[in-house]
């Protein structure tokens, strides 16, 4: 008993005897796809980041707009020093600063960005950033952690 009132009572068919498209779309492949790129993320993902383990301290400033790639300079929580990622020795301190200060452009000095764990003393800071002011590197940001803001 046909109740549908003349009409094919087949799903997806049209008069005539063809089939209509199929309006459903497959995700099966593109949810695939997405989990392919979602582990080989997880697996590179790590290893994209190179430096010097250190422990920032926190401060609520806001994060200063770079115009073009800064030089960091990085002291580790053994009072080690390193320029982008290179170890120096306190004694090649000063003639590696002064060999970054000569090969600054004057009317558009690089930023230093100075690092330093939370745990070395202020005095090895200081004795860095002395270094830095001695060769006129004057442009020197120190980094730290963004903080929630709750002391």
């Amino acid at each position: 008993m046909n109740t549908s009132s003349g009409r094919s009572g087949g799903r997806g068919r049209r008069r005539g005897g063809q089939r209509a498209p199929m309006a459903d779309i497959n995700v099966t492949p593109f949810v695939d796809v997405m989990l392919v790129l979602l582990i080989i993320f997880m697996v590179t993902a790590p290893l994209l980041v190179t430096g010097v383990p250190v422990e920032l301290p926190e401060s609520r400033a806001n994060a200063l707009e770079q115009p073009q790639e800064p030089i960091e300079i990085t002291i580790d929580q053994s009072g080690t020093t390193f320029i982008d990622g290179t170890l120096v020795a306190p004694s090649e301190l000063p003639p590696r600063l002064e060999e970054i200060a000569g090969a600054q452009d004057a009317a558009k000095p690089r930023q230093i960005m100075l690092r330093g764990d939370t745990s070395i003393s202020y005095g090895q800071m200081m004795r860095v950033m002395g270094e830095l002011n001695r060769a006129g590197l004057n442009s020197v940001s120190l980094v730290t952690t963004g903080s929630s803001g709750e002391n």
